[in-house]
């Protein structure tokens, strides 16, 4: 089962910005209340999705420079990656149909 990858300043341009398949950023905090909500759902998303694509979370409260560096202004802030550059994001607590809707998007236009 697969789990999502916790992200910081020194591992994000290996796992996000250098990675061969889709990559599903979460932004997220630990007192952010709808965060909680979607922790749960990156988790599933991240073991159904193991071999497809990259799932990972990144606490905004200890990678501050990375938050300022995507625009991140309101969490939970998802951002899907493709070849290094956002192709995607969803803002807020959204249902699971709709983060895999996107990633299942940029899947489906693997080159």
């Amino acid at each position: 089962m697969g789990k999502a990858v916790e992200l910081n300043e020194s591992n994000f341009e290996e796992v996000v910005l250098k990675s061969d398949k889709p990559v599903l950023v979460d932004f997220w905090a630990e007192w952010c209340g709808p965060c909680r909500m979607v922790g749960p759902v990156v988790e599933e998303i991240a073991g159904e999705y193991a071999d497809k694509a990259v799932v990972a979370k990144l606490d905004v409260d200890a990678n501050q420079e990375l938050s300022i560096k995507y625009g991140i202004r309101s969490i939970p802030a998802l951002l899907f990656f493709k070849n290094g550059q956002v192709v995607d994001n969803v803002i807020g607590a959204v249902p699971k149909s709709v983060l895999t809707g996107k990633l299942e998007a940029q899947i489906g236009t693997e080159v």
